[in-house]
């Protein structure tokens, strides 16, 4: 790691590229970071599917969103709330703190609080905000590695979080 701060090569509203020496990372500013929900409501898993401009393609993913992205000061469960029921339509009775993670710590500085969320009920359709254009999946947790399979059999991407849901599966001797 260098001894100076990071140099600052590019800022925009929502990624900061970095360099710390020989290194390139991206980070959020404001120190943003993000809310990753397990849903299950009555033996099912909540997912979302919708279009990644970085990836060019639809991607199957668990809800998230981040945190304080609308300029104010909010916590993770209030994101996890608010982006549970922006992106799936469900709102829940209880959220349970799992841990804050890293997807890419090789890459990118940001971070995410894994939510699970229980007690749905079902309020609107879901769908997220503005253009994002979100696709609900209600998927029983038995057949979910089917699901999952098929998907990507579409050449739809899988978010490497949706590995949460086949580590059963993959860790089996």
């Amino acid at each position: 790691m260098a001894d100076n701060a990071p140099e600052i090569m590019w800022q925009g509203k929502f990624i900061t590229a970095l360099k710390d020496g020989k290194w390139e990372y991206v980070s959020r500013p404001n120190a943003i970071s993000a809310a990753v929900i397990i849903a299950i409501d009555d033996g099912h898993i909540i997912l979302v599917e919708q279009y990644r401009v970085a990836i060019g393609n639809n991607c199957l993913e668990l809800p998230a969103g981040l945190v304080g992205d609308q300029g104010t000061q909010e916590d993770v469960m209030s994101a996890a709330s608010r982006e549970l029921e922006e992106e799936t339509g469900y709102r829940a009775d209880i959220f349970e703190n799992l841990g804050e993670y890293y997807s890419s710590p090789g890459m990118v500085s940001e971070s995410f609080t894994l939510v699970r969320a229980r007690g749905l009920t079902k309020i609107s359709n879901g769908g997220g905000v503005d253009d994002e254009n979100i696709i609900v999946h209600r998927v029983p947790l038995h057949s979910a590695r089917e699901f999952i399979a098929q998907k990507q059999n579409e050449g739809i991407a899988l978010d490497g979080k949706i590995f949460l849901l086949l580590s059963a599966y993959l860790l089996a001797e």
